[in-house]
């Protein structure tokens, strides 16, 4: 388990972490979310050793990060948004070069890398030099260096930013099968990857944490009360005056006519679901329906309710 326990980050007097807490458990994707400026990057550069808190700490299980270091560091494997890549290098030889710093053995080599060729799908550039890669075999580079050294943890910021669709997909999936054995927190500002991608969502907003669980969750926190718009055609005046009175735990909250026809947008609590009711209701009185939705609360709506726009560093 990874704890980030009270993480607090001074920059002069810029106070960019306030206090910051949460956990993830073995197997689990987290995103980690907020806008430019709010805490992302500070916090993965303090979880992954590369700045040191202000105050608080950072545990795996039973080591943190200030007094452990380098041992946690020898658990995590980080893909930063600079991919930093060497492109006079061939793949080949900058897998083998970052072997060398990680401590791998020339005979753990081989295994680890024909683990990480499969996985990142890397057979067809392995000699190539890595400027002549396109764009997604440089990100696949990036990540099987990341997870060369079989790390526990893994830390990725913008791991599909700039990638094409089916490379995305490709990275996702990848992502998602290294999950169900390790510990990963990716940060981006695509939010649909995020919500296609990821078990549990963290927000930060100014420094702080201000939303926490899943996707469905976050949304359902969000949303309040239930919106439906209603499209009828042959509704009069006092039918749509007592559908308030016919139907329990609705709210009619305008009433719009547009060429004959009449446009409802109704409320209720997330609770209840009145939909057959108001149906009934609708045939009962003579109405036609020409269309009845449910209006669908986007991960990108709470995300903008939640986060202000960013100020300063991350």
């Amino acid at each position: 388990m990874i704890r980030v326990e009270n993480l607090e980050k001074y920059y002069g007097d810029i106070h960019a972490l306030k206090g910051i807490d949460f956990e993830i458990d073995d197997g689990e994707i987290v995103g980690f979310l907020g806008a430019n400026g709010a805490g992302k990057s500070t916090t993965l550069k303090i979880m992954t050793g590369f700045l040191a808190p202000s105050a608080g700490n950072v545990f795996i299980d039973d080591l943190n990060i200030q007094d452990h270091s380098l041992d946690i560091r020898e658990q995590i494997g980080y893909l930063p948004e600079m991919n930093p890549l060497y492109g006079e290098m061939r793949v080949y030889d900058y897998l083998e070069f970052i072997s060398q710093i990680r401590g791998i053995d020339a005979g753990e080599f081989k295994t680890a890398l024909d683990r990480v060729v499969e996985q990142c799908g890397l057979h067809d550039v392995i000699h190539l030099p890595i400027s002549a890669c396109s764009k997604g075999y440089k990100q696949r580079v990036g990540l099987s260096a990341a997870i060369l050294h079989d790390p526990r943890v893994l830390i990725f910021d913008e791991p599909v930013s700039g990638l094409d669709p089916n490379q995305i997909v490709e990275i996702r999936n990848l992502i998602r099968e290294l999950g169900q054995q390790k510990m990963v927190i990716i940060s981006s500002h695509i939010l649909q990857e995020i919500e296609a991608t990821v078990d549990r969502i963290v927000i930060i907003d100014h420094g702080e944490i201000v939303a926490n669980g899943t996707s469905q969750e976050l949304m359902a926190g969000f949303m309040g009360r239930t919106q439906l718009t209603l499209d009828v055609k042959y509704a009069d005046e006092d039918s749509l005056a007592a559908l308030t009175n016919s139907v329990d735990e609705i709210e009619v909250a305008n009433i719009e006519m547009v060429d004959g026809r009449s446009i409802l947008s109704i409320e209720y609590a997330r609770e209840v679901d009145p939909r057959e009711a108001i149906f009934d209701y609708a045939k009962n009185s003579g109405w036609a329906i020409l269309e009845m939705t449910q209006n669908q609360v986007l991960l990108e709506d709470v995300f903008r309710g939640l986060t202000g726009e960013g100020g300063g560093d991350e």
